[in-house]
């Protein structure tokens, strides 16, 4: 058995109604090759850490050391920009896919990045400030256009964990820029779309939209990063809770939703583990003998 991929279940179709009880758990555990697997994938906020307040749990921490102290590499794959991931280098973690997918760093060497046209960055930041909408900017660090209103906060804390209002940088369209996001409604969103019909506007929260000259996400990030180490994408889990985790739970050898997960993410997932208030990491990796 030790030539086949790290989950030979993730090809059988009947899998995907895992919690509909298509095929038993015990049955899928028989096929588990756990000496394969070399990378976890790991969302953030919401996954890594406490869908309420923020934190990491104890049980998250031994969970993230017990892989690395087995020789499995963890990856971190957020929205946040990589100047936030400070808690997360604290735990092991040396490799980053931040931006959602737009800015990949291992061991402080940028190993993938798509950068903005400066023009188009000029553009679209006219446009929200004539007309009062929010913006934020990812460069290694995290800035906003200063236009704030209730929804963006709430919406800041539910993706970022951010409580307090972020910084404005003066002279921002002369940084590099990774990925901008709008804060907005399907009805402003429409007045963009409108603006700027080159670009390409993906809402992955219900008042966020990532604004792309190509396409960005986190499972074209973790090809690159599979791609630089050599590892088959059968040989990776995924965790995610959000609506821009979906293409990385489908892309991984395995795919695992948090309990607190938006519902298409939980559609898009091969298991449903527990909220990530409720140790949902450690239970999951336990549960398919990872750790």
């Amino acid at each position: 058995m030790s030539s086949l991929p790290f989950f030979v279940w993730k090809r059988m179709e009947s899998v995907k109604g895992i919690q509909s009880n298509c095929l038993r758990f015990d049955c899928i555990k028989e096929l588990i090759i756990t000496h394969a697997l070399q990378n976890c994938f790991f969302d953030v906020d919401g996954t890594l850490t406490h869908d309420a307040d923020g934190s990491i749990s104890e049980s998250t921490r031994e969970a993230i050391g017990t892989l690395i102290s087995k020789g499995i590499r963890v990856v971190a794959a957020t929205g946040r920009p990589f100047s936030m991931c400070e808690v997360l280098q604290e735990l092991g973690i040396e490799t980053f896919i931040t931006a959602n997918g737009a800015y990949v760093m291992h061991n402080n060497e940028v190993i993938h990045k798509v950068a903005m046209d400066p023009h188009t960055v000029r553009e679209i930041t006219a446009f929200a400030q004539t007309n009062r909408h929010g913006l934020s900017f990812y460069t290694d660090s995290y800035w906003t256009n200063g236009v704030q209103d209730e929804m963006m906060g709430q919406a800041l804390q539910e993706t970022l964990s951010i409580h307090a209002a972020p910084a404005v940088h003066e002279d921002i369209c002369s940084q590099e820029i990774y990925l901008l996001c709008l804060f907005a409604t399907d009805e402003v969103a429409e007045r963009y779309l409108t603006a700027f019909p080159h670009l390409i506007f993906r809402r992955w929260h219900p008042y966020v939209l990532s604004v792309l000259q190509e396409e960005v996400s986190k499972s074209l990030a973790i090809s690159e990063v599979l791609r630089y180490f050599g590892i088959d994408r059968s040989e990776a889990i995924a965790f995610g809770d959000g609506d821009n985790d979906i293409d990385m739970l489908e892309l991984a050898g395995l795919g695992i939703a948090m309990g607190n997960g938006s519902e298409k993410a939980k559609r898009a997932a091969d298991f449903i583990t527990k909220k990530s208030s409720e140790d949902g990491i450690a239970y999951a990796l336990h549960k398919y003998g990872v750790i």
